[in-house]
């Protein structure tokens, strides 16, 4: 489907600068813009890009300044980050596939209820008990455990496996590959230098609106939940250990690793490889970032970096100083041969 420039503008409530009726039909990245386009400039660092690309029309901030003159269609808008992706998820409504009913061959346990306007695919299994929300689709092979409830809808898509006892909210997305109630890491050494497995005995509660990336893991409680709470976003390899609790709209880049009744607070975000010890607090607007390892309890709002981790400023001078250490030990060594002359 195609649109005009000015069209698109007008559903996302922006400004058009420049050629109003030039054809928009795709999306490209504005360093591989090509005829027919529309490309986005949201980072600074890609603000050359816009006077070279072939894109037709570029979504640009309403304050945006041109430097050079620019052969593309402006859109102004308040975030072009934004616009872009409600454009988008308007292209992903209208172009997926409402997939519906219960492919063969899967399992379905007996007793449980398969709303009309849900989906279960091929070699799926759905539990003793299971609860399914309308709406919901749960793609080939996926495996839902005993007593699991998944919301309305849920999206899992194939691969994922829950563990029995598990609760899925509504309007939640868990991509392939994640585990959802595996055993938390609980091991007790016993007298003659083994280790006695501790009965994980709790379950795991994703809240409404969160989504969990591919081959993400997140571990069943010892007692109680591991709780996953609303609007939460964490992408690809990460680790949730037993009994943490992770708040409202907090977001989290991949290969993060909590350890065992870590709480952290609502609105976070935390950097991709960042490592949280067990049983401490992050508090609520926290922002850590990538590689830290985080061994105490934030402040609200507090920014912090590094292993183990510190306030960002103090991060920043440290970094600083290091840089200097070489020419220090140099400065050193020869005031020590000049004191070895006298």
């Amino acid at each position: 489907m195609e649109l005009t420039a000015s069209q698109l503008a007008a559903l996302v409530h922006g400004d058009v600068e420049g050629n109003g009726e030039v054809k928009i039909g795709t999306f490209a990245k504005i360093e591989e813009g090509h005829p027919g386009a529309l490309s986005f400039l949201a980072n600074p660092k890609y603000t050359h890009f816009i006077y070279s690309t072939e894109s037709s029309a570029v979504l640009v901030r309403r304050d945006f300044v041109a430097e050079q003159p620019v052969k593309a269609t402006l859109i102004r808008v308040d975030d072009p980050y934004s616009t872009i992706a409600q454009l988008l998820e308007m292209v992903q409504e209208m172009t997926k596939i409402d997939k519906r009913g219960i492919e063969q061959p899967s399992f379905v346990s007996e007793g449980v209820d398969i709303p009309e306007d849900a989906y279960v695919g091929a070699f799926a299994y759905v539990g003793k008990g299971a609860k399914i929300g309308r709406g919901a689709k749960i793609y080939p092979q996926v495996y839902i455990g005993d007593g699991c409830v998944v919301g309305e809808d849920t999206i899992l898509y194939a691969g994922v496996k829950v563990y029995a006892g598990c609760v899925i909210g509504n309007c939640c997305i868990v991509h392939s590959g994640a585990v959802i109630g595996a055993d938390g890491f609980g091991f007790a050494p016993s007298g003659d230098g083994h280790y006695e497995k501790i009965p994980q005995t709790g379950n795991v509660v994703l809240e409404d609106d969160v989504e969990i990336g591919a081959n993400t893991t997140v571990d069943r409680a010892m007692m109680g939940s591991t709780r996953i709470c609303k609007g939460v976003k964490l992408d690809n390899l990460i680790q949730v250990a037993h009994n943490c609790q992770i708040g409202d709209n907090t977001v989290m880049a991949a290969q993060v690793g909590l350890a065992g009744s870590s709480k952290i607070g609502k609105q976070c975000m935390v950097g991709g490889q960042v490592g949280i010890v067990g049983h401490i607090a992050i508090a609520d607007g926290s922002q850590i970032g990538a590689q830290s390892g985080v061994n105490r309890a934030t402040k609200p709002g507090e920014r912090i970096m590094g292993a183990p981790a510190v306030e960002m400023g103090e991060y920043a001078r440290s970094l600083v100083y290091v840089k200097r250490l070489g020419k220090l030990f140099e400065q050193v060594k020869n005031l020590e041969k000049e004191i070895k002359k006298q």
